[in-house]
């Protein structure tokens, strides 16, 4: 499936941000928020793992679903699963494009990488416990 990627903060995720290796954390960042009929279209129930790909890269996430959300509109909240996704290219803002990223979506069966191992992965450092 085809879709568009917003990413913003949320009151779950602003409240772990400190605790980044957390559980709960993890719960949050993972977690790609969708319209449930996209879910029903994928054959998804909430849970299930799901790769999300874009020009910028791909990481495997969990599928949630989210009233409020068009057909084809997905949403993470601002984290390191994000940032595999968004563009880094600021326009000479400072800041990427943390919207309206192209993505697709498919059904995986891999596992969801741990915050450490998604910053590892790439070159970063994993967050200290």
């Amino acid at each position: 499936m085809r879709g568009i990627l917003n990413t913003g903060r949320t009151i779950r995720q602003g409240s772990y941000v400190e605790r980044k290796n957390s559980p709960a954390y993890r719960e949050e960042a993972a977690s790609l928020h969708m319209n449930q009929v996209d879910m029903l279209d994928l054959e998804l129930e909430e849970g299930s793992h799901v790769r999300v790909r874009s020009d910028q890269g791909a990481v495997v996430m969990v599928a949630r679903p989210a009233d409020g959300l068009a057909r084809g509109e997905v949403f993470v909240c601002l984290g390191p699963y994000a940032n595999f996704l968004v563009n880094p290219e600021t326009h000479g803002t400072g800041m990427p494009d943390f919207k309206t990223t192209p993505v697709t979506i498919e059904p995986t069966t891999e596992q969801v990488p741990t915050v450490r191992e998604i910053m590892e992965r790439y070159g970063g450092v994993g967050y200290e416990d």
